[in-house]
């Protein structure tokens, strides 16, 4: 299945909610992604541009876009991206494919 890299931060209101109420929130994720039958592997908070970052294995991109969308829906986060993750066996494959398309740069 393949693998998803989420980077998320939450709204001030969300912090303070989790200030008055600490709550471990991989439960949560959990259960959102073994809903479209797929597997939370990590779950990390983080200094910096994102407050955390999950790590997901989804059926498919339809069942991680639900996921991601129904997440973002619920207004807890300002901010949420997904990035689909390749084995390095898939980009051994793409590399390999790439060699047979022949690319012109623009006015060429």
């Amino acid at each position: 299945m393949p693998l998803y890299l989420t980077r998320f931060s939450y709204t001030p209101e969300t912090w303070a909610k989790l200030i008055q109420n600490p709550a471990d929130r991989r439960e949560a994720a959990k259960e959102y992604i073994e809903g479209v039958g797929g597997k939370l592997h990590g779950f990390w908070y983080a200094f910096g541009d994102y407050d955390g970052y999950t790590l997901w294995e989804a059926p498919d991109n339809v069942s991680m876009a639900a996921t991601a969308l129904a997440i973002g829906a619920g207004g807890a986060l300002s901010s949420v991206q997904t990035t689909v993750l390749l084995t390095v066996d898939e980009t051994l494959a793409a590399l390999k494919k790439a060699s047979s398309i022949k690319y012109r740069t623009p006015g060429a």
